[in-house]
C-alpha cells in the first residue's frame, strides 16, 4: 500500500512551567521526525547571557541587544535537546532556578520579545517542527497548523519540578519550589505583551492525571490527521 501523503507542520505546543512541554515536545519531535525549537530557552539564554556580562535582567535596551544579536544553535544529543549560544553548551546552565527567574523577568520586556521574535521565526519556518513556548501559538506562529495548550495543577507541575531540581543535585525545597511557580504563572499570564494564554484554536491537554505516553499519543493522533488533511 503507499504511503499517504503528509505535510510537514508547525506544532505548537504553549503552557506554563512544569506542564511537561519539554518531554512532550521531544516525544513528538521524534516519533514525527520533525525538529525541536524551545523558545523559552532563548530567553533564558538571554538572561544568563546578561548574568554574564553584568546587564541587569530590567535593562530592557540593553537585554534587547543582547537578544538581537544571539547566536544559537539546537542539536539532539541522544534524548536531550541541547543548545549553544556562540558555540557553547549552555544547556545546564539555564536551566538552573535563578536563571529561570530571571527569564521570566526578561520575557516580560517588549522590546527583547521582539528581538527574538524573527529569530524564532526563522528557525521554524520551513515547517516540520515541534514549538514550545509560553506565546507560540497566539503570537510567534498564529498560523501554526496544529496547536496545543498544555497544563497541569500547579501543585503537580512544582513537584515535577522539585524533582527535577533534586535529580539534578538542587538543595531546594518544595514550598518554596510552588512559591517560585505561582509567581512565575502571575507574570507570565499577567504581562502586558504576549501574556501566557491558549490560543482560540488550540486544543486543551490536562497532564495533571495522565502518563506522558498518553498524553503524546492524544497529540500524535491529532497531528498525523492534520498532516493528511493539509496535504
Amino acid at each position: 500500500m503507499a504511503d499517504v501523503a503528509r505535510r510537514s507542520l508547525v506544532i505548537a505546543i504553549d503552557g506554563p512551567a512544569g506542564a511537561g512541554k519539554s518531554a512532550v515536545s521531544k516525544r513528538l519531535t521524534s516519533a514525527l521526525g520533525y525538529r525541536l525549537l524551545d523558545t523559552g530557552a532563548l530567553y533564558r539564554s538571554v538572561a544568563l547571557l546578561a548574568q554574564r556580562r553584568s546587564v541587569e535582567w530590567t535593562d530592557e535596551t540593553g537585554l534587547a541587544e543582547l537578544a538581537g544579536a544571539l547566536e544559537v544553535n539546537f542539536r539532539f544529543d541522544g534524548d536531550v535537546n541541547r543548545i549553544e549560544i556562540f558555540g557553547e553548551d549552555v544547556t545546564e546552565g539555564i536551566r538552573k532556578p535563578e536563571i529561570s527567574t530571571g527569564a521570566s523577568v526578561v520575557s516580560s520586556l517588549p522590546m527583547v520579545r521582539q528581538a527574538l521574535l524573527d529569530l524564532q521565526r526563522n528557525l521554524g519556518k520551513s515547517g516540520g517542527v515541534v514549538v514550545e513556548g509560553r506565546d507560540v501559538g497566539t503570537v510567534v506562529f498564529p498560523a501554526a497548523e496544529a496547536k496545543f495548550y498544555l497544563t497541569a495543577s500547579d501543585q503537580v507541575r512544582a513537584q515535577r519540578r522539585y524533582d527535577e531540581l533534586r535529580a539534578n543535585g538542587e538543595e531546594v525545597g518544595f514550598e518554596s519550589t510552588l512559591s517560585e511557580m505561582r509567581e512565575r504563572d502571575e507574570r507570565d499570564s499577567q504581562r502586558a505583551v504576549a501574556p501566557l494564554v491558549q490560543a482560540e484554536d488550540a486544543i486543551l491537554v490536562d497532564s495533571s492525571n495522565r502518563s506522558l505516553d498518553e498524553v503524546v499519543e492524544e497529540m500524535l493522533r491529532h497531528v498525523r490527521s492534520r498532516e493528511v488533511a493539509l496535504a
